[in-house]
């Protein structure tokens, strides 16, 4: 394992762009809660195809506007240079400084990719455009990419990534630390030193977390999913091993020295709070 322990990572939480109006005063009241614990950044995802670019925009604003760092997501899926130029225009004249640089997935029925095949394109363009003006940030696949040819293609991937000029990485949610120790010591080992910051999502619904599982390839142990399954409908018991579950791996990773942890929060402010200030004791 090459990490160098660090006294305090950096503390940072994921939203999506709600659909409604009520979901926008819940997130108003989740990013408050948030808040208290001083993360570093927010990041709102970008819906494929630009899908939910407007709704990404209005949270993107409401954020920066509270004087809070905000991190757009951007995607390849649909994407144009002319369109992603005047988009990175738009966020720098808002004072927006940091991006999560992603290929995303293409939706059912969408044919046109746009102009950029992969997120190292994408990251190359910015560079182009915007210099240094932003701060990037890339996915990283401790459990290897479901759509990547071999582990080994995958880490080429990201590689190609860190040599577009990514600035640091944020990891698909996992259980399986040693998996992410083990992705971090091969990325050391070809030369790459971006920091690499674990994602980590909270258990509160089995089904839910079985099925994002299932689509981004990321492992649930064995023993978690068993577990998990035994308690059926008893929510509060779930939750509680669920928390512990993830409790433990946040410890771990911090013990460890990583860099930062990324909270996948799902909009709800509970679940990350909770975890962060029992793995921490904050």
């Amino acid at each position: 394992m090459t990490l160098t322990p660090i006294s305090s990572p950096i503390l940072s939480f994921e939203f999506f762009p709600p659909n409604t109006p009520e979901g926008l005063v819940k997130l108003r009241a989740t990013r408050q809660v948030l808040a208290a614990l001083e993360p570093v950044f927010f990041s709102v995802t970008f819906g494929a195809g630009g899908s939910t670019r407007e709704k990404t925009l209005g949270v993107v604003a409401e954020i920066a506007a509270e004087g809070s760092e905000v991190a757009p997501h951007l995607s390849c899926i649909g994407a144009t240079r002319d369109g992603l130029a005047e988009l990175l225009d738009d966020y720098r004249q808002r004072g927006i400084q940091r991006l999560v640089a992603l290929r995303g997935d293409l939706p059912s029925g969408m044919v046109d990719r746009g102009d950029f095949r992969y997120a190292s394109d994408l990251i190359a363009f910015i560079r182009e455009h915007s210099d240094r003006t932003f701060h990037i940030e890339a996915a990283a696949y401790p459990e290897t990419h479901p759509q990547a040819q071999s582990p080994q293609h995958d880490l080429d991937n990201f590689l190609r990534k860190c040599d577009a000029g990514v600035d640091s990485a944020i990891t698909q949610y996992f259980f399986n630390a040693a998996a992410y120790f083990d992705f971090v010591d091969r990325v050391r080992a070809r030369g790459c030193q971006v920091p690499i910051v674990p994602g980590i999502m909270p258990i509160t619904n089995f089904t839910q977390l079985a099925r994002f599982s299932d689509a981004c390839g990321a492992e649930i142990p064995r023993w978690i999913r068993l577990r998990l399954a035994g308690y059926g409908d008893d929510v509060a018991s779930l939750r509680a091993f669920g928390h512990d579950v993830v409790t433990r791996l946040v410890a771990e990773l911090i013990a460890a020295g990583v860099p930062g942890i990324h909270f996948y929060t799902l909009n709800q402010p509970g679940p990350s709070t909770a975890i962060w200030k029992a793995a921490t004791g904050r």
